[in-house]
């Protein structure tokens, strides 16, 4: 859909947006169940532009392997303040098709998510006005996908429906204070400290391959930003090697860019600076096993989940 705005320290500005209960015609909203259109619409979250909806009752299990889901299929809403629908409008490049921004009130978008990869797709999208009336709409062939991170616009619905089928607590983990885990800072010459943190709420196991996004900021010794780096990293933690998944790079000068990786693993030695990073990794390993194999296929859902 929409790639949330990157800053350093982003903050989002907390409101409290209504949106009624709409009228839906299930003929223009196309596959949604016609009395899915009934329920209750609960909101997840919402700010100055936006407002995030998803109905509980909807939320559809489509496959599964080992009687653990694979592919969890939902309609989201999105309800629009004047500023968001002016920048949805823009980032969908539709403004032929609603010039007026005041005109766009909501929309539906179908999603299927992929837990095991941290994915959500679109499969369709009606925008619609105050009324009810579908003014936009588009079935995705094939379907627009995204990897989910803390960058993305889709976070919010991702744990909504996470949660609403396996009930580990993904919300909770995205919302905690300890989200972010330091993994190691180094001041150079010059006064300029760099930090590393690894965002928990991502990290899996995948083998012996820890998988998880890594947040790396530079400060002059002013404390102003000059340099970030956000990269999605697999950590081999009994070898000790990593290599860059995916990766893009921010700077004063340039903005963000994206990086070039090679996928080659590289040893972390003892008197690298990020050592002590994957120390505290290891850790997370042998003390968080229930959490990074909570979506895993090769038990059942029985024994994999959480203990009470």
């Amino acid at each position: 859909m929409r790639k949330m705005w990157h800053a350093a320290a982003a903050l989002a500005v907390m409101g409290t947006l209504l949106a009624g209960e709409p009228f839906f015609d299930a003929s223009a909203i196309g596959t949604m169940r016609a009395e899915a259109a009934k329920e209750q619409w609960v909101w997840i979250t919402s700010d100055q532009k936006y407002g995030k909806f998803f109905a509980p009752a909807n939320v559809q299990v489509k496959s599964k392997v080992n009687d653990v889901a694979t592919c969890i299929s939902a309609w989201i809403k999105t309800a629009y303040t004047p500023g968001g629908a002016k920048e949805a409008i823009e980032n969908y490049g539709i403004q032929a098709s609603i010039p007026d921004p005041r005109t766009l009130s909501y929309s539906l978008a179908l999603v299927e998510v992929i837990p095991q990869e941290r994915k959500i797709s679109y499969i369709q999208e009606n925008f619609y006005d105050e009324k009810g009336k579908v003014i936009w709409s588009k079935v995705y062939e094939p379907p627009k996908e995204y990897e989910v991170n803390h960058q993305s616009f889709e976070e919010d619905y991702y744990v909504a429906l996470v949660d609403q089928v396996f009930h580990h607590g993904e919300r909770a983990q995205k919302d905690a204070p300890d989200r972010w885990r330091r993994l190691w800072t180094s001041e150079s010459a010059d006064g300029a400290v760099t930090e590393a943190m690894a965002d928990f709420s991502t990290m899996r196991l995948s083998g012996n391959n820890l998988i998880y996004w890594e947040w790396q900021e530079t400060k002059s010794k002013d404390g102003e930003l000059t340099d970030v780096k956000f990269m999605k990293k697999a950590l081999n933690h009994e070898q000790g090697t990593e290599k860059v998944i995916s990766a893009e790079h921010w700077t004063t000068a340039a903005g963000w860019k994206k990086m070039e990786t090679d996928g080659r693993y590289e040893t972390i030695p003892k008197d690298d600076r990020a050592y002590p990073g994957l120390e505290r990794l290891r850790a997370i390993v042998k003390g968080f096993q229930y959490w990074l194999n909570r979506y895993h296929t090769d038990q059942p859902q029985t024994s994999n989940a959480k203990k009470s």
